[in-house]
């Protein structure tokens, strides 16, 4: 079994159709951590349903509490003039893998499942701290050493099959694992309409050209 972070975008939701692809039963968790773009946990929603996750949990953390992010706090812009490499943007939301894969050890730890399955890429977001393999291998040690399971020889394995691939590679898995693409959400900036000028709207569009798919068409709910 495999409890795998759903966060609504397309990257996650290719994870996790890879998991069911390697045969494995699948729970789904989400958050609501006060981010700008909670249309992303409709998305969600919608995705878990098409793929037949078994499970499908969504709880709330609030992050937005204490802001520190575009996409925590309301008074900061959301960046549209693309990624620059080695800055971290403004995107970054303090310390949310890390909550968010302490809570994913915890449902899986729970519930026997061998995988937490994450769509973290560190290619297309390679500023973001919690995104790159080193912060993956130094998690890993400690879920091992932190849970029961992995004291006792059973521990947790964090896979992150996506962390290296090029978006428009994930894409081209979409389509072959038949992920709902049009379900999908990946904008910042809030609304339920795709901005189309955020860094992750124009990463996304780039990948679905490149992949020979319509952007605005594929980046719209059905």
């Amino acid at each position: 079994m495999t409890v795998a972070l759903l966060s609504g975008g397309l990257d996650s939701a290719t994870a996790t159709a890879l998991a069911m692809e390697a045969g494995h039963r699948v729970i789904g968790l989400s958050f609501d951590y006060g981010q700008r773009h909670r249309r992303e946990l409709e998305a969600a929603d919608a995705v878990a349903r098409s793929l037949g996750l078994e499970e499908h949990h969504t709880i709330s953390v609030n992050l937005a509490a204490w802001g520190g992010s575009a996409l925590t706090d309301l008074a900061m812009a959301v960046p549209s003039g693309g990624v620059e490499e080695g800055v971290i943007p403004s995107t970054y939301v303090p310390g949310r893998n890390t909550v968010f894969i302490a809570l994913g050890l915890s449902l899986a730890e729970a519930r026997g499942a061998q995988r937490l399955a994450l769509g973290v890429n560190a290619v297309d977001y390679s500023g973001y701290p919690d995104c790159r393999p080193d912060y993956l291998e130094a998690f890993q040690h400690l879920a091992d050493l932190a849970s029961k399971a992995g004291r006792q020889g059973r521990g947790i394995q964090l896979w992150a099959p996506l962390v290296r691939w090029s978006k428009t590679r994930i894409v081209q898995e979409a389509l072959r694992l038949g992920v709902p693409i049009a379900a999908t959400w990946s904008c910042y900036s809030g609304g339920n309409v795709p901005c189309g000028v955020c860094d992750s709207c124009r990463i996304r569009d780039a990948a679905l050209i490149e992949a020979g798919r319509s952007d605005r068409a594929s980046h719209q709910a059905p």
